[in-house]
């Protein structure tokens, strides 16, 4: 016997479809499938609710989608003029993710983040659907662009390297109400290094990657530890630009002279002998020299008077006074014959006077 079909009116179905169809409202986060992924946009079944549109704006930087995923998102407008719902993945992430980034900070756990840009003070990082900084102030021996300071593009050019790398970071300030979020990767690395400084003592020989040439010395990286060597311990002949003697990339040795709180200084000269102490000793006080006038200043003119030894010739013994000008007296590179007057090896100095025939 065939079983009598129930009848339902149109108000009742309208009626079930009011109970059933929950509808959507601003603000609220709702689950669905991933249904289509344009370039654009990305489309999301809502099931009964309909379908979602999602601007790629609005997807995150640090996501990657696929066809069937499920995925939690924000209503930005329940109802768009084609009759799709607004969402945003990147604003339900964010709440959820705001959370989880307190949790971490609270922890101190070290965590990994990528940099999806950068500017010229640092990367621009998401971590969970929240965006955060990680200012060139943070950022780890390794990968801190050591260049001149006016140098802005070039700073620019050595952040862009980082975009898309993994970086081992923890969260040195979080404020949701500010909308603040800054990483830290020099903190992230902090427990290792200290480990590392305690094996290292003034005296050791180290080898490191040149990160930076300046003006007034070069940087280098020793197993994440920074280190400087200054202009004064790159050679021992006067250096006038660190960059003809190494180039960033470079591996070097160096020796340690000094360990501060967190930088290593370095000697790269104090590796080798220095030539002055062994070419002294065929001076000596009362000795006739030629030399080569290297500098003049206002207190006198230095003088080449060997390969790798300099001496000084003081204004007050240029027998004018010291209102003497010794621009007056002395021309750039020329060679002149000179009394030894005085040598202090402790000191490296070794002052001269002019000979008596060659004053004016």
């Amino acid at each position: 016997m065939a079983t009598k079909a129930s009848t339902v009116t149109m108000d009742e179905l309208l009626a079930l479809g009011d109970d059933s169809v929950k509808q959507l409202t601003q603000g609220e986060v709702i689950v669905g499938k991933i249904l289509t992924i344009r370039k654009h946009e990305v489309l999301v079944d809502l099931g009964p609710q309909g379908i979602g549109l999602v601007p790629r704006r609005e997807v995150g930087y640090s996501r990657t989608l696929n066809i069937g995923d499920e995925v939690t998102a924000s209503i930005v407008d329940p109802e768009l003029d084609n009759g799709y719902a607004l969402l945003s993945l990147r604003k339900a992430a964010k709440d959820r993710g705001w959370d989880e980034v307190q949790a971490r900070m609270d922890s101190g756990e070290v965590i990994e983040v990528s940099p999806y840009d950068a500017n010229r003070g640092g990367l621009l990082v998401e971590f969970d659907g929240v965006r955060g900084f990680l200012p060139v102030s943070q950022l780890s021996a390794e990968h801190y662009p050591r260049v001149g300071s006016s140098d802005k593009d070039e700073i620019l050019q050595r952040l862009n390297v980082l975009i898309g790398q993994t970086l081992k970071v923890r969260i040195l300030d979080c404020d949701r109400k500010a909308n603040k979020l800054i990483f830290s990767e020099k903190e992230a690395i902090k427990d290792g290094l200290s480990a590392r400084f305690e094996k290292l003592a003034v005296g050791d020989t180290v080898k490191g990657v040149v990160t930076g040439v300046v003006d007034y010395g070069v940087f280098v990286n020793v197993e994440g530890i920074e280190g400087l060597v200054h202009i004064s311990e790159i050679s021992w002949e006067r250096v006038n630009n660190p960059g003809d003697y190494v180039k960033v990339g470079q591996t070097i040795d160096a020796k340690i002279i000094a360990i501060d709180k967190d930088r290593l200084s370095l000697s790269i000269k104090q590796l080798s002998e220095d030539p002055w102490m062994s070419e002294v000793d065929q001076f000596k006080p009362g000795d006739k020299v030629e030399g080569t006038v290297t500098r003049i200043t206002p207190f006198g003119a230095f003088v080449q008077i060997s390969p790798a030894v300099e001496a000084l010739m003081h204004v007050s013994e240029l027998g004018g006074g010291d209102d003497t000008d010794p621009e007056k007296v002395f021309t750039l590179n020329e060679r002149k014959e000179f009394t030894v007057l005085d040598i202090e090896k402790d000191s490296r100095k070794i002052s001269l006077s002019l000979n008596t025939k060659a004053k004016k």
